[in-house]
């Protein structure tokens, strides 16, 4: 045994008889202790966690903290006494010094474009793939839309805006105006283009429809990235997934005698007609790939009456890891991404796991801390697949990812508007703490759908987001988020997660005790889908 190692068991040792020493005490509680939230949030953001990155050291001693800490206070194992579930995938690591040429111009990986893979294919080639710009790249029949009408674009290379045209237009009438839907995401992008038979994508990056500078577009697809592979080594998926610079656009537009921003308007109407350039692109994907098992970490309190009718209060446990530069190695400790979330589901379990045993709840609560949510939700996904617990027998899904580490606020945030029942328990929950709930002030960023409640949504388990990122320190997102500045400050008063840890706890003990089943409120894929497990709802 090496001596970072037996430093590292040392460490851990320490922390774990400190944190369970003044975590579970003997005389019951059900308040919010906020030490407990500060150690877990210093803990788990401290750079001896290496950044909590998926297949590595750091996530090792990660979730053996996660499941100590659970034991400690009383927790049993939630997946058939195991405090982990496996999560099988492969680690993909995209070479970066390869470039990007269309016609006479060249672009840089990283500074200029991003593209990586979830093939389990090492060497991707495009060898001069005609490039045709297809507007939003949306089929949505329901909205009379489509922009891959008339064309084909088997193997070839499409260059796709963010965003949707409700945003673009703030058209109530289109799509749901300045609200983003599905439409809107990246993910749904490489969706749509793998099922029209594209090879690559390029999404146009803009700040204010893509919600985020260029910088975390680089952090996010520069690194290592994580994926499920299924039975065809992910044939299905999109062969190169790519972003990029909206001033190399521009670029790449002028050289084919075309105006970026004419036709970019131009895409808002659904008369609009892809555009196929006279130039084509070339580009060697190179990647590394390694086949490993990473771990959900999920831990339950049974209930007494129904115990397969469960609750589930998560927040992903991962972050960017340790990446290697020409500087030396950068930490992304994620402090506020979500060493403050799982902190949260920390505090929550101590507290319902107290009040558990003075009453037992009837129904089941699962604490379910998911691993690579960073780079595409792949621990949700796989849950969501009904691996452990079937999705017919979850109540509902309440979701941390990122808290208000600053002080309390007079309101709670509510993402999306009239999607299930649970905005009722969320609104009766805030009344008792004398706020009020307020609807999501950038609908357009779509934060409803890029976290790990969306996969339950997806599989019809109605899920709240209780995320706080920017939102009282407009500092955050432009300097510190998915940066290596993510990191904790002991400065912080966390009233504003005290109050989130209360409200949860509020909802999750109110819905372990009755015999409620919220329902999805609008006509939807997820309210079809939970029709299939649970006719009627």
């Amino acid at each position: 045994m090496n001596s970072r190692k037996i430093l590292l068991m040392t460490f851990l040792s320490t922390l774990f008889l400190t944190a369970c020493g003044q975590q579970v005490s003997k005389t019951p509680t059900s308040e919010v202790n906020l030490d407990n939230a500060h150690r877990h949030i210093k803990i788990l953001a401290s750079d001896e966690f290496a950044g909590r990155g998926p297949l590595t050291e750091g996530e090792k001693i990660t979730i053996d903290y996660l499941a100590q800490q659970y034991r400690a206070m009383g927790l049993t194992g939630g997946n058939n006494g195991s405090f982990f579930q496996t999560v099988p995938m492969a680690k993909l690591t995209s070479d970066q010094s390869m470039m990007l040429t269309i016609g006479e111009l060249e672009f840089r990986a990283g500074k200029d474009f991003t593209a990586r893979t979830q093939q389990m294919d090492t060497d991707i080639k495009l060898n001069d793939s005609e490039l045709v710009f297809v507007g939003y790249g949306i089929n949505a029949p329901e909205y009379q839309w489509n922009d891959y009408r008339d064309i084909d674009v088997k193997d070839k290379t499409v260059i796709v805006l963010v965003n949707d045209p409700g945003f673009a237009t703030q058209d109530d009438t289109l799509f749901t105006g300045n609200a983003m839907t599905y439409y809107g995401r990246w993910t749904y992008k490489y969706e749509e283009a793998a099922r029209q038979g594209a090879k690559a994508v390029l999404i146009v990056h803009e700040t204010a429809p893509a919600a985020y500078p260029w910088s975390v577009v680089e952090s996010s697809n520069t690194g290592s990235k994580y994926t499920l592979v299924d039975d065809e080594n992910n044939k299905s998926k999109l062969p190169i997934m790519g972003w990029i610079q909206h001033e190399a656009t521009k670029q790449v537009f002028a050289q084919a005698g075309l105006d970026f921003d004419s036709l970019k308007h131009q895409a808002i109407t659904r008369n609009f007609e892809p555009i196929p350039f006279k130039q084509t692109a070339n580009l060697t994907l190179t990647t590394a790939i390694e086949h490993a098992e990473s771990s959900n970490v999920l831990a339950l309190i049974k209930g007494s009456k129904r115990p397969d009718e469960t609750i589930i209060v998560s927040a992903h446990w991962d972050h960017f890891g340790t990446q290697q530069t020409p500087e030396g190695p950068k930490i992304y400790n994620g402090a506020i991404d979500n060493a403050t979330g799982v902190a949260g589901t920390l505090e929550i379990a101590r507290i319902l796991m107290e009040r558990h045993k003075i009453k037992p709840f009837e129904r089941s609560i699962l604490f379910a801390n998911f691993t690579a949510e960073e780079t595409g939700m792949i621990g949700s996904e796989l849950f969501a697949r009904g691996t452990v617990l079937p999705t017919k027998n979850i109540v509902g899904l309440l979701n941390i990812d990122g808290m208000n580490a600053l002080d309390g606020v007079d309101y709670v945030l509510q993402y999306g508007k009239n999607m299930s029942e649970l905005e009722n328990y969320l609104e009766k929950a805030a009344s008792k703490q004398q706020r009020h709930v307020k609807l999501d002030p950038r609908p357009q960023n779509g934060l409803f759908f890029r976290s790990d409640h969306f996969s339950l949504a997806k599989q019809g388990v109605p899920g709240l987001l209780f995320m706080s990122l920017g939102d009282t320190d407009p500092d955050y997102i432009s300097h510190r988020y998915h940066k290596e500045a993510d990191d904790y400050s002991p400065s912080w008063s966390l009233g504003g997660m005290q109050q989130e840890i209360d409200l949860i706890v509020d909802i999750a003990s109110e819905l372990a005790a009755n015999d409620d089943w919220p329902k999805w409120k609008a006509d939807s894929d997820f309210k079809k889908r939970r029709a299939e497990d649970m006719p009627g709802m």
